[in-house]
């Protein structure tokens, strides 16, 4: 009798199970977005558009390339920073951010139509194959690296590759060819440019980006600079647009104490997150100043802000650029990504600083620009602060909107800065001159042991100028008439040149500065 009530309810529960089953499963589609109950996905216009063009369109067409047009149109209606990277930028873009890429470490330059080794990273895969400063570089396997269509980018395609791989060159070197095989290696993007004691007890230290190495590589040259008695500290972050949030953080964390807060980030849909100091910093009671410009920004703008706050730092220079906005990296099918604007950032006492960008892209850049027409560089009353006063602790006026304020201001010094010197800079003539001075002078790399002890002791002779002023003639400018100032000026931008020939980055800095 049981038997026979269960074979009649059977194919009811079985019915009630398949049907509750069903039911789940449109509920756990419901839940995905565009879906719903019984719902039959309906094509998007813009595919729609796609296809007809495909099926109808008089010529062939490259529609990859139709379809990035379309995505740069669209986030054009958003912010000036959210981009879409097309896939064969997307490898240098996080490149960029890593702090690092596989190549063979060299650093180059191209001379008529041909590509020479201005420099060899120590220890690096092409140090270790016997590459030296002065090579030419002629092929890279089977491709040929020289004419009037070479670009930087084809160069970078053919010296980098896989972490480990081979790469065949053919060199130039002293009127014969050698050919050679690199290994290629990790090679870093270092974001620190300089780290060294202006005197017995004041360090710099400048910083260009902000990679996921900047933490690290700011701590070791902090620690260095300790040991040989580091009180008070110049933070140079003019022209450093910005990178990773966290390490700006971490940083900050160095330079505050207890629980203080460094930022808070904000968005639609991106709930608020605060990000405080975590740790005893190293350099938390020593005098700070921060350089900046009107190219710090991002990052650079979140560590001075909760810099100047918290009364921490004196911030000298110009108004930074005004960017508040956080972007998050999202990888495509096709292997491009997007870095879309998700949330803002707001200093501790809750300033934004981002400029507004209503007038669209183009004015939002070109009110940097504008910068240089309106005295906003030459003069600090140019300049109107906007937005909501925020006051400190210590008692001073601080502002939100438009970028960071600087407390002592710095106007940019243009007069030394003639038509002469700018033709110089336009063609490569003065950044070149180091490295064509190293070619005729090798032994010089002998003659000083140190960045400090070359920017105090090298001079220039007569016959360097003369030198000079020969080659600045072959690329079609004079300098025979320039003013007593700007020569000074030319003199030590030069003497700066050689010295990032002979000492990397730090070296030309120490002179320059």
């Amino acid at each position: 009798m049981e038997r026979k009530k269960i074979q009649v309810w059977l194919p009811l529960l079985f019915s009630i199970t398949l049907i509750a089953g069903m039911f789940i499963g449109y509920k756990m589609r419901d839940a995905m977005p565009g879906k719903s109950f019984f719902f039959t996905e309906k094509r998007r216009t813009i595919q729609e558009v796609m296809d007809i063009i495909q099926a109808h369109y008089v010529d062939t067409v490259n529609l990859d390339a139709i379809a990035d047009t379309g995505i740069y149109a669209m986030l054009s209606q958003l912010d000036p920073h959210s981009l879409f990277i097309p896939a064969k930028e997307v490898q240098a873009a996080n490149d960029d951010i890593a702090g690092n890429f596989f190549g063979i470490g060299i650093e180059f330059n191209i001379f008529n139509d041909t590509i020479h080794v201005v420099n060899v990273m120590k220890d690096g895969p092409s140090f270790i194959a016997g590459i030296q400063t002065g090579d030419l570089i002629l092929k890279a396997n089977d491709s040929i690296l020289s004419g009037k269509k070479l670009t930087t980018e084809s160069i970078r395609q053919n010296l980098r590759g896989p972490l480990g791989s081979p790469v065949s060159l053919l060199l130039l070197r002293k009127g014969a060819q050698k050919t050679v095989i690199v290994n290629r290696g990790i090679i870093p993007l270092s974001s620190l440019d300089a780290g060294y004691m202006i005197d017995a007890t004041t360090g710099y230290i400048r910083l260009n980006k902000f990679s996921k190495q900047t933490y690290r590589e700011f701590m070791e040259s902090l620690t260095a600079l300790k040991k040989q008695g580091l009180k008070k500290l110049v933070l140079d972050v003019r022209g450093n647009g910005g990178g990773v949030l966290d390490e700006a953080v971490e940083i900050a964390d160095e330079f505050l104490a207890g629980d203080k807060l460094i930022t808070y980030t904000q968005g639609s849909h991106v709930k608020k997150k605060e990000y405080r100091c975590r740790r005893e910093g190293q350099f938390e009671t020593g005098e700070l100043v921060v350089l900046a410009d009107e190219g710090s920004a991002s990052a650079s703008e979140i560590l001075m802000a909760a810099l100047q706050d918290w009364d921490r730092a004196t911030i000298v220079g110009r108004r930074s650029f005004g960017k508040g906005l956080v972007q998050e990296q999202f990888d495509l099918s096709n292997r491009s990504a997007l870095r879309l604007t998700v949330a803002r950032y707001y200093s501790p006492l809750g300033r934004s600083i981002q400029r507004s960008y209503t007038q669209g892209g183009k004015a939002y850049y070109d009110e940097i620009t504008d910068r240089y027409t309106n005295g906003g560089i030459l003069r600090a009353d140019s300049v109107t602060p906007g937005g909501k006063v925020f006051t400190t602790k210590a008692g001073k006026k601080i502002y939100e909107n438009g970028g960071i304020m600087p407390d002592v201001f710095v106007p940019a010094d243009t007069s030394k800065m003639g038509s002469s010197m700018m033709k110089l800079y336009a063609k490569g003539t003065l950044n070149d001159f180091g490295y064509r001075y190293y070619l005729a002078n090798p032994g010089i790399k002998n003659q000083y042991k140190t960045s400090k002890d070359f920017a105090q002791n090298f001079a220039l002779t007569a016959a360097d100028w003369k030198t000079f002023e020969e080659q600045a003639g072959k690329d079609s400018i004079s300098i025979a008439g320039i003013s007593d100032a700007e020569k000074a000026t030319l003199t030590k931008a030069l003497k700066a040149s050689l010295g990032r020939q002979l000492f990397r980055v730090g070296g030309y800095f120490e002179v320059i500065n």
